[in-house]
């Protein structure tokens, strides 16, 4: 059922700490609904389907996770919007465990009232500032993570404060030797933004690729683009397929030509860093 149709009873809604409304409305694109948060779509869930990836860049995302070692995984998410990844995972490998940091309690509680969570997904949502939240975790998880995902937004915009050479040292101290980090960053023309979170990632975490839509990694226009890293390499047999992923063509930058995205950026730190640019509508691809 389109937005346009659905009069018959309130939309979920609720209002977060800084003001801002968040609201869970149909999708008018495909099925499932939109955790959307002052007129912005954040998160598309599909509750009859939880494999459906509706936004291209979160599409991206389970391509990494599907190739991943066969079996459950131990996975972080920095940010929960409408758990999409969290509850793909809990499809795709059962048996998962998967923690959840996400500052708005009120979007939470939206989100699981409105959009339950399966009852056997062990999932754990714990309420807090995403770089707070890692210190805090359970001292057993460092060094035992499979996947950590960072998609973290405020105002529409990553804080400086989870861009930084720090933040990532914080959270790759969490992963597993074989274990990859995820972090979605937009940016737009000139993309001097992700090349700048690209070095920084990189300084980190020395095996890098980055995924997005042909146009957006030239820089022709505003979009999402996925980095993928870990300490280890990258398995070259993923690249065909994570360039095949995703309702259009992807371009994946790995090495040489990750040499030439990054070029002369420079690794963001504590007391340099900025907030990501703030978006525009085609953030979010259909």
């Amino acid at each position: 059922m389109g937005r346009q149709r659905q009069t018959d009873r309130e939309i979920p809604t609720a209002r977060l700490s800084d003001g801002r409304i968040a609201r869970i409305v149909p999708s008018e694109f495909a099925t499932g609904y939109e955790v959307d948060v002052d007129g912005t779509p954040q998160s598309h869930v599909d509750p009859s389907d939880p494999t459906h990836l509706h936004f291209e860049y979160v599409a991206r995302m389970g391509a990494v996770i599907d190739l991943l070692p066969e079996g459950p995984l131990t996975a972080v998410h920095l940010g929960a919007g409408g758990l999409t990844i969290p509850r793909y995972i809990d499809a795709t490998r059962p048996g998962s465990r998967q923690q959840v940091i996400e500052l708005e309690p009120a979007l939470v509680d939206l989100v699981r009232e409105a959009l339950p969570l399966p009852r056997a997904a062990a999932i754990r949502i714990r309420i807090g500032d995403a770089r707070e939240g890692l210190a805090r975790l359970p001292q057993g998880m460092r060094g035992a993570v499979d996947l950590l995902v960072s998609d973290v937004y405020s105002g529409a915009q990553t804080p400086a404060h989870l861009t930084t050479v720090e933040f990532y040292r914080e959270a790759a101290a969490l992963l597993a030797p074989g274990g990859v980090l995820l972090v979605n960053t937009a940016d737009g023309a000139g993309l001097a933004f992700a090349r700048r979170q690209a070095a920084t990632i990189r300084e980190v975490l020395p095996e890098l690729a980055v995924l997005a839509e042909v146009q957006v990694l030239k820089g022709r226009r505003f979009g999402n683009l996925v980095m993928a890293a870990s300490a280890r390499p990258l398995p070259v047999e993923w690249l065909p397929r994570l360039m095949a992923a995703g309702p259009h063509p992807a371009k994946v930058a790995h090495g040489e030509e990750l040499d030439r995205f990054i070029a002369d950026a420079r690794p963001a730190v504590d007391g340099d860093a900025t907030d990501s640019p703030r978006p525009s509508w085609s953030l979010f691809d259909r």
